[in-house]
């Protein structure tokens, strides 16, 4: 298939542009820059652009026959969405809008769409499904939600299928080496553990430890980058022969504390992690882990990266080489 990546420059678009191109499809990656790097686009063309930009769109829709898009291109971090709340509607759902207007123009029928874990607001349960109340709490999540039902919508007025899928933590890099996780500013755990690691001075922050966990650090969902790609690229079959809108929830399903983070990380790099603790930080739930059993049913997909250390190392492997 000829496939659109909008936000194929960043840390996930890059690594579906690669499975994308490994599969045998052509790729197009459609990127503003904001965020992602132009040294990432590796595989397939970059056309520069954004999407609040409706005659970029028209004419890029025009220039090209695509079967499916894949969209990657939201602001993301939810500080600044609350602070900043008008970036991120204009960005996360005009420039959706502006881009399921140009699929339905060009009468393409296939979008795969990266939501989030944000749509659930405070987890009701340790184990987060399908079914659980989507009420987000910060503008990021409501975004994401927006989009969402909009899909719905175009779905059942035109036919325009697609499936959302919703993750926690993206972590760890292609094991090739050529392509990672770089984001300024930092703001994820792993690429701050291991930029620690690196480099002494920058003292990681562990915010509470008198959660009620096993070791009274936070736990958290972490996804391996190459699996996660795996279920948008397992989401393009689905629609084959299913109308309508859907949505799945990806995780590893078990969860890791930040000090078991931290654990391993130390025996990756052989390095000791240098750490400050701090007080909680409000909002911060004790346990945020997905149930992603529908994704393994409906989908097939069975996550290859389910030991931390093994996502840790592939991480390592790529920041030791410092490529951006």
């Amino acid at each position: 298939m000829n496939i659109l990546v909008c936000g194929g420059a960043g840390y996930i678009g890059s690594h579906m542009v690669k499975m994308l191109t490994e599969a045998g499809h052509q790729v197009t990656t459609f990127d503003n820059l904001s965020t992602g790097h132009r040294e990432a686009v590796k595989w397939g063309k970059l056309v520069v652009g954004d999407l609040l930009d409706e005659p970029v769109l028209r004419q890029l829709f025009a220039d090209n026959r695509f079967d499916a898009v894949m969209h990657f291109s939201a602001k993301s971090l939810v500080g600044e969405s609350v602070v900043e709340p008008a970036g991120y509607y204009r960005n996360n759902v005009i420039g959706t809008l502006h881009l399921l207007d140009a699929m339905r123009a060009a009468g393409v029928k296939r979008f795969v769409f990266s939501s989030s874990a944000a749509t659930f607001g405070n987890p009701e349960a340790d184990r987060i499904d399908e079914n659980h109340p989507q009420a987000p709490i910060n503008p990021y999540g409501e975004t994401k939600l927006m989009v969402e039902r909009m899909l719905r919508d175009y779905a059942d007025a035109f036919g325009l299928h697609s499936v959302s899928l919703r993750y926690f933590n993206a972590a760890g890099a292609d094991p090739s080496g050529e392509i990672g996780e770089s984001h300024q500013p930092e703001t994820h755990l792993i690429p701050n553990v291991l930029k620690a690691a690196l480099d002494p001075q920058q003292k990681l922050k562990v915010f509470g430890q008198d959660y009620p966990t096993p070791d009274g650090t936070c736990v958290r969902d972490y996804i391996h980058i190459n699996d996660l790609c795996q279920a948008h690229l397992l989401a393009l079959g689905y629609m084959d022969n299913r109308a309508g809108a859907f949505g799945f929830n990806l995780g590893n399903g078990q969860g890791f504390s930040i000090m078991e983070i931290i654990q391993a990380a130390e025996q990756v790099t052989g390095q000791k992690i240098p750490y400050e603790s701090c007080d909680r930080r409000p909002g911060d739930p004790p346990i945020l882990v997905a149930n992603a059993t529908r994704a393994k049913k409906e989908l097939g997909w069975q996550p290859q990266y389910v030991n931390i250390t093994a996502i840790l190392k592939t991480a390592w492997d790529w920041h030791r080489k410092s490529l951006f």
